[in-house]
């Protein structure tokens, strides 16, 4: 009897779909949540393109940077590192940047919120007729404490411009993990690669053209 136990067969099949079913399950699964990884990447991207561009026509969020440049030998090119450079961010609930330069909440709304109104959380309003989009509008579940902008004086502009200084602008994120439906046990808190975007400054101010 126990002979002829060992050579039976009976159930081989089940337990080779069970095992092929898991497999087949964690692939399928698996591809289902690097796709969604995919789209949150390119979620970012897009958000740190269009946040640098509203930086780049907006008021500056730190508000020392209009009054930065040299104001000897008018005319004169404003050379690199001549000031700065301003990193802002949110820490804590509460907008800094380096450089002893003052937070312009309204102003970083803007960039984040594109022209909704301004409120002082993370939350990304429904947009209304004729409203630009913000970078939270691009990246659903993007906070305020994710973005970092940081304006550099890289040898653009000339000293007593009107208006003040060219900075060049980098927008950034910082702090964000992929979230994932199906393997978040296998890949919980996988931190996103950094990535920013840098553009020239314009004729920066507090309305859209």
């Amino acid at each position: 009897m126990i002979r002829r136990f060992a050579k039976s067969e009976d159930g081989a099949t089940m337990v080779e779909m069970s095992i092929v079913c898991v497999l087949l399950f964690t692939l399928v699964l698996g591809f289902v949540d690097f796709g969604y990884a995919f789209y949150q990447w390119n979620a970012a991207t897009k958000a740190v393109e269009i946040g640098a561009r509203l930086a780049s026509i907006s008021d500056p969020v730190a508000t020392a940077l209009p009054n930065a440049g040299p104001i000897s030998s008018p005319g004169a090119p404003v050379v690199a590192g001549a000031w700065g450079p301003f990193v802002c961010a949110f820490q804590a609930g509460t907008g800094i940047c380096s450089n002893s330069g003052s937070f312009s909440a309204a102003n970083f709304s803007r960039i984040f919120r594109g022209d909704t109104a301004n409120t002082n959380d993370d939350a990304c309003p429904d947009l209304a007729v004729n409203q630009r989009a913000g970078m939270c509008h691009y990246f659903p579940g993007l906070r305020r404490d994710n973005v970092v902008i940081t304006y550099s004086a890289t040898g653009l502009g000339y000293q007593t411009r009107l208006g003040g200084p060219v900075p060049t602008i980098t927008v950034s994120l910082r702090n964000i993990t992929f979230q994932f439906f199906f393997l978040n046990w296998l890949y919980a808190n996988k931190a996103m690669p950094s990535m920013l975007s840098t553009v020239t400054g314009e004729d920066m101010k507090s309305t859209f053209p």
